[in-house]
């Protein structure tokens, strides 16, 4: 257990790494930590927990669907949640998502904190569903790009810290 949850730890610590400095997460590294698990899985169990892996992946993989759609996360983090999900298994999923959400959230205080992380698109969403007397048109056009490094998180920390919590609890 000590080898996998180390090697869950370097492969989380590297895509963490990659998504802070440049925002971006290697397909061939979350595609293919999802393959590896997958295959692990299927040596160690056979088909019921390779089954296993699948289904937590697709669950892992569709939490963060929702947020892609609406361009809050990124296809990498969409990819390496599906790539954790099939690392824990079904029966830690939920923990694993319990947790990256919490990690994720502090994360975005601490950012917020720092100075690290502009809100102002989350009060303009605010603004738009609370306010009837917000001039929608002016708010949108003094936000700043969605390709700003100060309008992402690197949620990639948050999920890798989330795979590591649920694998040890």
């Amino acid at each position: 257990m000590v080898v996998v949850l180390t090697i869950l730890a370097v492969w989380g610590i590297w895509l963490s790494w990659l998504d802070w400095r440049t925002r971006r997460l290697p397909n061939w590294l979350t595609v293919g930590g999802l393959g590896v698990a997958l295959v692990a899985r299927f040596g160690n169990g056979g088909m019921s927990l390779f089954l296993d892996g699948f289904g937590a992946a697709a669950g892992g993989g569709a939490f963060l669907l929702l947020p892609f759609l609406a361009r809050g996360a990124g296809g990498g983090d969409v990819k390496m949640m599906a790539a954790a999900g099939a690392m824990v298994g079904w029966q830690k999923l939920i923990h694993l998502l319990w947790y990256s959400s919490l990690a994720g959230l502090a994360l975005a205080v601490v950012m917020v904190v720092m100075g690290r992380l502009d809100v102002s698109r989350s009060k303009h969403c605010l603004r738009c569903l609370c306010d009837w007397r917000y001039d929608r048109k002016t708010g949108a056009a003094a936000l700043p790009p969605l390709d700003s490094a100060r309008e992402r998180i690197p949620f990639s920390i948050a999920i890798a810290a989330g795979m590591l919590a649920a694998m040890m609890g």
